[in-house]
């Protein structure tokens, strides 16, 4: 067997038929990895529900406690602290506990194979690139992987507690006017793995940036131009994903900007690594 970094003979002379043949057999290990790992977690119900998805419903969850003593240390006394949770989850439909069991699965399973999947990708396009090109990204999978991680784990920790407990606790009128809140699981469902999943891609911009720069279609003078303009993005974007008060849409713009700023830097060696190579 040859080793990962050699080049098998004819890997660079493959025809169309072949190219497509590869790709139909990454994609299927792709997707029976995530089928895997979701059958894992579908049968794994209890654990899932109760420690995971239910945990941002209890009032002893981590993030709760972690703003209350924030509160405490600047002052505010238990200001931020959650002590009860007000909205009530039902299922408003027949396939409801089903349809959510069945989609918490699905995406939990695409979260763990996320790996698994970038290596997919990295070994398809491998073959195509030159020896340097493949020095020069080495590790592109586990720094991907851990960025997206990262993300997963911004988003389930500090933007989906934040949502649910501002959705969850906003509430019309007073007295017997009063619309407290009802969610259907699917909408709880779908409130946190759309929030979290976001987070996580939100997290690979700094991959994007990288390989943007590296073909010369993103440049660090260009990014440092339009910062202002990243910023007004990247807060309509905390917008978008967050709900709409302000705590919630700056914890959520540090993280990014923190990236838009690592990928300037990016892009910076990229363009050094470009002048280089056009001086020989």
């Amino acid at each position: 067997m040859a080793p990962l970094d050699q080049e098998l003979p004819n890997e660079k002379n493959m025809g169309f038929l072949e190219h497509l043949e590869e790709l139909r057999g990454r994609l299927f290990k792709s997707i029976l990895a995530v089928v895997v790992a979701a059958s894992v977690l579908f049968i794994k119900k209890d654990l899932i529900f109760d420690d995971v998805l239910f945990g941002p419903r209890d009032p002893e969850f981590i993030s709760y406690k972690m703003w209350c003593e924030f509160s405490k240390l600047f002052g505010q006394g238990n200001s931020f602290c959650v002590t009860e949770i007000k909205y009530e989850l039902k299922s408003l439909t027949m396939l409801g506990n089903f349809s959510a069991h069945f989609l918490i699965s699905m995406i939990g399973g695409v979260i763990i194979s996320f790996p698994l999947i970038m290596y997919q990708v990295w070994a398809f396009i491998k073959p195509a690139l030159k020896k340097k090109e493949k020095k020069s990204i080495r590790g592109v999978v586990f720094y991907s992987s851990i960025l997206f991680f990262s993300g997963i784990a911004f988003g389930y920790f500090i933007i989906s507690p934040l949502s649910l407990q501002f959705l969850g606790s906003y509430e019309l009128g007073t007295g017997d006017n009063n619309v407290a809140v009802e969610a259907a699981i699917m909408s709880y469902v779908s409130t946190i793995t759309s929030i979290t999943f976001a987070a996580g891609l939100i997290f690979q911009l700094p991959i994007l940036i990288f390989f943007l720069s590296k073909v010369g279609i993103v440049t660090a003078p260009l990014l440092r131009k339009y910062r202002r303009h990243a910023l007004v993005g990247i807060l309509v974007l905390s917008a978008l994903i967050t709900p709409p008060d302000i705590t919630s849409q700056v914890l959520v713009s540090i993280p990014v900007l923190f990236l838009y700023e690592l990928s300037i830097i990016i892009a910076k060696r990229q363009d050094r690594k470009r002048e280089k190579r056009n001086k020989k």
